[in-house]
Formats: C-alpha cells, structure tokens, sequence
C-alpha cells in the first residue's frame, strides 16, 4: 500500500506546522506534499517557509503566497463584509512586511500544480481549483460545478485546500479531496489537520476505488499561537478565530 500526506493552509502557524510534521513520522510516512498558503495571518510566516524549505517538501503556490511573493497588494481572498476586507488588509499589510525580499523570491518560484502517482493512483494537486488559485471549492457548493471539473480531470484524484474545511467526496470519475488546514482551520476544531492518502491498487480495482482518505487532527498549543497573533499587532479576531476554529 502506497501511502502520502497532504498538508496545506499553514498561515504563518510554525507551531501547527512542527505538531502535523511530528504526527507524520511517526505514522512513518514518507511522502509529504504542501498545497500552498504558508503565510498570512499567522505570527510567524518566515520560519514557516524556512522548515518547508529545510524539510524539502515539494509546494504549490497559495493565493496568499501569490500575493505575498509578488507583492500584489492583496491576498487574492474573498471577503464577505467591510469588516472582514479590514482584517484581512491589516493581514496583508503585517506578512508583506514580514516575509523578507530572499523568501519572497522563494514564493515567487513555486508552482501552480503539481501531477504526482500514488500507487498507481494519478493526483492532481492544486491550491484552490483547477481553474483558479482562489477559486473556493466548498462543500456544499452546486454539484454540477465539480461534475464541470470532473469532466476536465485527466486524473484520478483532484487534492486541494484553500477553504480550510476538510472533506472529501466522488464526482463522476474523479475524487475530490479536500485536506483541510495545518495553521487556521474553519470547521469548528481548532487542531491543525491534515491528510493522508493510501492507495492499493489490484488488477479488478479502479484507481479511484481504491484511495483511502484519512483526515487526520493533531493537538499543538494554540493558546501561545494566539497570543504571539496578539502580540505581533494583527487583529484580535485572528486570535479569537485560531482558538475557536473558524
């Protein structure tokens, strides 16, 4: 049995980051692939790019990411009041000056996807669609919408992140996996997440038939991460979101 992690959505939590990579060596798995979004509105978004970097963990590029290394002037995001632009803004504003110049040309270097085999099993991983780095593939989004993006799949497996809500579910031929978020999940679970692939493929077996999608939460001390938020000067509500997972 072939066996990957997939971890995504960090936001500048170097805390969650070290708990979730500690959880997969022990589960002794090998092969770890990074869906993007190491920064923004976490304390901490150079030592999250710099253990990625030392742990040499094959990354696609975030919306956040995007934003940051080219210095777009936003993240890329949606926000649904002014309330939430203004947060996010001052997010914006707090990690562009963080990141350094040499880190943001990291950032700039990372690609848009990546196509990797699991066991026979072919993976499309992207940030947040196919068709856009920012695009948000809830869960509760009209079927028809990923039936589109199944029509257009050439692999057997689409992996992403971006909402920050883990779940998975077949369309058509494809199966969308959602690995949900390391540095700031909105699922109401304040632990870090996320997941694990394990394909076995037998020769009356579809490779779709036979991935097992395992979401994985993993405990760190969220409190301290609060704190340092608070402490850094970006929104309490950030503070507020990390402790209450949303």
């Amino acid at each position: 049995m072939a066996t990957a992690a997939f971890i995504s959505d960090i936001h500048g939590n170097r805390p969650a980051l070290d708990a979730v990579l500690a959880d997969i060596r022990g589960r002794g798995i090998d092969d770890v692939y990074c869906l993007g979004d190491l920064v923004g509105y976490g304390p901490d978004p150079n030592g999250v790019i710099d253990l990625i970097r030392q742990e040499r963990i094959p990354t696609i590029a975030g919306n956040y990411d995007d934003g940051v290394g080219w210095k777009r002037g936003d993240c890329g995001c949606s926000y649904a009041t002014a309330e939430a632009r203004a947060v996010g803004d001052a997010s914006y504003a707090f990690t562009v000056g963080e990141v350094t110049d040499e880190r943001k040309a990291w950032l700039r270097e990372l690609p848009r996807e990546r196509h990797v085999v699991l066991g026979g099993t072919r993976l499309h991983l992207v940030h947040g669609s196919p068709r856009k780095i920012n695009e948000y593939l809830l869960r509760d989004r009209d079927a028809r919408t990923f039936l589109r993006l199944a029509d257009a799949e050439k692999d057997d497996v689409l992996v992403f992140g971006h909402t920050h809500d883990p779940w998975h579910r077949r369309f058509g031929a494809v199966l969308f996996v959602n690995v949900g978020s390391v540095g700031r999940p909105k699922d109401g679970d304040p632990m870090a997440a996320y997941a694990v692939l394990r394909t076995a493929r037998g020769r009356a077996v579809k490779p779709i038939e036979a991935v097992e999608v395992e979401t994985v939460r993993v405990a760190y001390d969220v409190e301290t991460v609060a704190r340092a938020v608070e402490a850094a000067g970006l929104p309490l509500v950030l503070a507020a979101a990390l402790r209450e997972g949303r």
